[in-house]
C-alpha cells in the first residue's frame, strides 16, 4: 500500500461573527482554491460588509503558516474555507394588535485552511517518449 505524502497545513478560526452563515458562505466560496494573495485581493475589494472579518481570518491563517509552520507565503493556497452556525440571539419587536414578532440574529463561525501548493509532478517515461515523438514529426 502506497502512503500519501502529508501536506503541511495551517488554519485559523473566527467565532461569533455577526452575520448569517448563508451570507458568510458566499464569501468563503469565492476564495476557496485561490492562491493566498489573490484571495486577499478578492476580499479587499468585495462589497460585502463581512468581507473585512473574513479577510482577518485569512490573514491570520497566512501568518500561522509563515510563523508556526515555516511555509513559503508565495506558494500558499486556500485549501478549505468553511462556515458553521454559532449562537442565535432571539429578540422581539412589537407587532400589530398587541402581539410580538420574533427577530432572529444569527452568528457564524469561519475556518480557513491554507496549504503550500504542491510542485508540478515529474515527467514519467511515457510522457517523455510521447513528447519526443511529437518533436520528431
Amino acid at each position: 500500500m502506497v502512503k500519501k505524502e502529508q501536506v503541511k497545513t495551517a488554519k485559523a478560526k473566527a467565532r461569533t461573527i455577526r452575520v448569517s452563515p448563508r451570507k458568510l458562505n458566499l464569501l468563503a466560496e469565492s476564495i476557496r482554491g485561490l492562491k493566498a494573495d489573490k484571495a486577499v485581493a478578492q476580499l479587499t475589494f468585495s462589497k460585502k460588509r463581512v468581507a473585512e472579518e473574513a479577510k482577518k481570518v485569512l490573514l491570520s491563517a497566512i501568518a500561522n503558516a509563515e510563523n508556526n509552520h515555516n511555509m513559503d507565503v508565495d506558494r500558499l493556497v486556500v485549501r478549505e474555507a468553511y462556515v458553521g452556525k454559532a449562537m442565535v440571539m432571539k429578540r422581539f419587536q412589537a407587532g400589530a394588535k398587541g402581539r410580538a414578532n420574533r427577530i432572529i440574529k444569527p452568528f457564524s463561525n469561519m475556518t480557513v485552511v491554507v496549504a503550500e501548493q504542491e510542485t508540478a509532478p515529474k515527467a514519467t517515461a511515457k510522457t517523455k517518449k510521447a513528447t519526443q515523438k511529437k518533436e520528431n514529426k
